[in-house]
């Protein structure tokens, strides 16, 4: 890596630190969000775990938590920060166990995707426009399934993976409890690729999570028909968030 390389790379992990644990206040939101999910030796997945704030939060309702990420910077982070108890898989996640590239921006390192066209399907939508995607990483990949076969069905299963949701979700071949996968209003149809996948899977009820409000948006529990239609009225500055899915029961 040349030293323009390292910077960049670095910047790019003081930018996601800033971000994710800049506002403690939100942190302690996340965590009373999450004790609303899992109870006490649940287990959850937290798929792109990026600087584990998220798996962190999970921890914190007394979950096990098993964090994937598959980023260099990201993974040797929390490989030297992120409580003992917390199981660390250098890996991407999609539909089968390879290798794949990993389009890798180092100065916006959140928006980083195994998917070959992110940067093209973004292009200079809003909150991408002084994004450049300027590396690529060979990443190891594995799957939902094979998670679960080494670790256990997980109660909550957390996908953020820039618009490879639903090929994640390819690689589950099983129902969990609960399912949450990252929307971007710049890429709607990845995110009604991820509900086909999921009320393929079984029959899910949906809730919201826009921005990082750690709160549902709704106060029920609705069809994925009433998600798309949500979708359909989002205006492409509108801010990213999670779609919820949840078994009866």
């Amino acid at each position: 890596m040349t030293l323009r390389a390292a910077i960049d790379s670095g910047l790019g992990l003081s930018r996601s630190l800033a971000i994710y644990y800049g506002r403690p206040a939100r942190q302690r939101a996340l965590e009373r969000f999450y004790a609303g999910l899992l109870g006490r030796g649940d287990l959850a997945f937290d798929i792109g775990a990026h600087v584990g704030n998220r798996s962190r939060a999970m921890r914190a309702a007394g979950a096990r938590v098993v964090a994937v990420e598959p980023q260099a910077p990201f993974a040797g982070f929390l490989r030297r920060t992120l409580p003992r108890d917390v199981a660390l898989v250098t890996a991407a996640v999609g539909p089968k166990e390879t290798r794949g590239a990993l389009s890798v921006s180092r100065r916006h390192p959140t928006v980083s995707s195994l998917r070959s066209d992110f940067a093209d399907a973004v292009g200079d939508r809003p909150g991408f426009e002084h994004v450049r995607w300027d590396a690529a990483q060979q990443v190891a990949v594995t799957t939902l399934d094979a998670l679960i076969a080494e670790h256990g069905t997980p109660r909550l299963i957390k996908i953020d993976v820039e618009g490879f949701e639903a090929e994640v979700l390819a690689g589950l071949s099983r129902t969990v409890p609960l399912i949450a996968v990252e929307y971007l209003p710049a890429l709607p149809d990845a995110a009604r690729a991820a509900l086909d996948r999921i009320a393929a899977l079984g029959p899910y009820a949906f809730n919201l999570v826009t921005g990082e409000d750690g709160a549902f948006a709704w106060d029920d529990w609705r069809d994925d028909a009433a998600v798309r239609r949500w979708l359909d009225g989002l205006a492409p500055d509108d801010g990213p968030g999670d779609i919820y899915a949840r078994l009866p029961g």
